[in-house]
């Protein structure tokens, strides 16, 4: 994976249980963006147990141990700002 370049903040960590049916993203800009876990089908139809074994990918990316999909900080993002 390489960084994009247009974009200059990065995902930190995500976090499934601080509210219930979304899914928040810490930035590494110190912002929380907290979106709607139905937005991601994949990830919604995951059990809880298997939300929990994500990992970041160059900052910029996300995915899960048993998933061969891969997200991006930009649809966090971009979800996040369709809602201003």
């Amino acid at each position: 994976m390489c960084k994009m370049a247009n974009i200059h903040v990065g995902i930190k960590k995500l976090n499934f249980t601080e509210r219930r049916g979304k899914m928040s993203v810490y930035l590494t800009d110190g912002r929380e963006v907290s979106v709607p876990v139905s937005k991601f089908k994949d990830i919604s139809m995951m059990p809880i147990k298997e939300r929990n074994k994500w990992f970041v990918l160059d900052e910029q990316y996300f995915t899960f141990e048993n998933m061969g999909k891969v997200y991006s900080v930009t649809d966090v993002l971009d979800y996040n700002m369709s809602q201003h």
